[in-house]
């Protein structure tokens, strides 16, 4: 009977356990089963019709809007009714197009950090021909912003990259090949403040580590040659110009590349505006005026709006982790992952698993790559959880999906990340998911061909994020909401 009494009294204890567990406090918000679970309408997950323009960052009310420390540009998608790049001749590429052109990228990106890239190569023809052995650098990105070129300014659209040093656009007379772009193309000669860059130049010789290549000549102008890993490049006359980021906010000789033979998937956008951490970047360029810091909001759908803010703000209510260097990639922005949570629960992956890949933050790759021993914890507990759920075929390199198409609204798991010095993202539910159609909604994450490859905290789980970028102060830092 004493046993008896004893069992009862445990398992009383027991229950009441479990019922306290609704009134723990974390963060200052209490504990309950649906605070592990996003509650989302499916149609949610698609773009509306028209755009839904959001607020930028506090104190830029319009992309032209600016304060005294900061700089604040709109972000738009390149597809969808925000892009300026959208037209009704241009056909976006589906969803299953945008995964695959993901996979070069992250090729690309896996091949330089691991040392696997050929050597830098050598533009000797002053011609501005292609480089000999291209992939040193990655491919482009799938937002843009608008900023001013030349002298009067003339607006031009660029695709804004985490992942590339170089800014280039295309530049008359197009002396090979200029894709179809929706701005005019910049002239050179009709402006008042540009001026060639010559090859025996200090500029000219930093081009080795901005593009991988070793920089030509032609005459006595320096040619610069940059290669993607989806094999789109630019190759032309490397200048020196005013960049007007605002209407009040400008950078007098600023470097960037003229192209003159150009080919590739860039979307209609006048070219690149490279935000990685080469002397050649715009962070670089800016930093007596900015200081080397920058943030950015990506939406969460191609159908609204974020920003690209250059400059220190209010960063009290972001959380930090620190900026690593990548010992191959000193251009890429490092980031430490510690484990994973989905649900609430934190899976249990040995914490070597994450420390024996390199990881890196990237703008422009769309799908964060995880180490197979991750990834396929996250996709297991994932699946647990969306068993009421009917599954539907792989889409490119995303395994895990699921039919929507009689359920208009639907209750996913929450997914979070910890990361080191103590930060906690917990994802959007945009965050989480890449929808094709009702039919084939997936979960937005890949595993790597071995858990020693370079992980990649890639842009839809980024989304809605602030994501701070403080490289005076070694700091990476996310902000929820932050397009708001």
């Amino acid at each position: 009977m004493a046993n008896r009494g004893h069992s009862s009294n445990l398992l009383l204890l027991a229950t009441n356990l479990v019922l306290s567990l609704s009134s723990l406090v974390l963060l200052g918000g209490s504990i309950t089963l649906e605070d592990n679970f996003h509650d989302i309408q499916v149609s949610s997950l698609f773009p509306a019709t028209s755009c839904t323009s959001s607020l930028l960052h506090p104190n830029t009310n319009t992309n032209t809007e600016v304060d005294v420390e900061r700089s604040s540009l709109k972000v738009l998608p390149r597809h969808g009714p925000c892009s300026p790049l959208a037209s009704p001749k241009v056909k976006p590429p589906t969803p299953d197009q945008i995964l695959n052109r993901d996979e070069l990228r992250v090729n690309s990106i896996v091949a330089r950090i691991s040392g696997q890239k050929p050597g830098p190569s050598t533009l000797e023809d002053s011609k501005a021909d292609l480089p000999a052995k291209p992939g040193s650098t990655v491919g482009t990105g799938n937002y843009v912003v608008t900023v001013g070129l030349g002298t009067p300014k003339k607006d031009l659209t660029l695709i804004f990259d985490t992942g590339s040093d170089l800014t280039w656009t295309q530049c008359q007379p197009c002396a090979r090949y200029c894709y179809k772009q929706q701005d005019p193309t910049f002239d050179p000669s009709l402006s008042t403040s540009y001026t060639n860059i010559s090859c025996s130049s200090a500029a000219c010789s930093q081009l080795v580590s901005a593009t991988g290549s070793t920089p030509g000549c032609s005459v006595s102008t320096c040619v610069y040659g940059i290669q993607y890993g989806d094999s789109s490049y630019s190759v032309g006359f490397f200048g020196s110009e005013k960049l007007s980021l605002t209407t009040t906010d400008s950078f007098n000789n600023f470097l960037f590349g003229c192209g003159q033979n150009n080919r590739g998937l860039f979307g209609g956008a006048a070219g690149l505006l490279g935000l990685g951490r080469d002397k050649l970047s715009i962070v670089e360029q800016t930093a007596s005026k900015y200081g080397k810091y920058f943030s950015y909001c990506l939406p969460p759908s191609d159908s609204s709006t974020g920003h690209l803010t250059f400059g220190k703000g209010s960063s009290s209510v972001a959380q930090f982790t620190p900026l690593k260097t990548i010992s191959q990639g000193a251009s890429f922005y490092g980031i430490s992952i510690l484990g994973i949570s989905v649900g609430g629960k934190k899976l249990p992956i040995p914490v070597s698993v994450f420390s024996n890949a390199e990881g890196i933050i990237d703008s422009g790759t769309v799908i964060t790559r995880l180490p197979p021993t991750a990834y396929n914890a996250l996709r297991s507990e994932f699946q647990q959880l969306m068993t009421k759920y009917p599954k539907a075929p792989a889409l490119s390199i995303l395994d895990t999906c699921y039919d929507f198409t009689k359920y208009p609204t639907v209750t996913i798991p929450k997914v979070g990340f910890w990361l080191g010095g103590g930060a906690y993202l917990d994802l959007d539910s945009s965050g989480i998911l890449y929808a094709a159609s009702m039919s084939q909604v997936c979960l937005a994450f890949a595993g790597n061909s071995d858990d020693n490859e370079v992980l990649i905290f890639g842009n839809v789980q980024q989304k809605k994020y602030e994501v701070v970028y403080d490289l005076v102060g070694g700091r990476l830092g996310f902000q929820a909401n932050g397009c708001a």
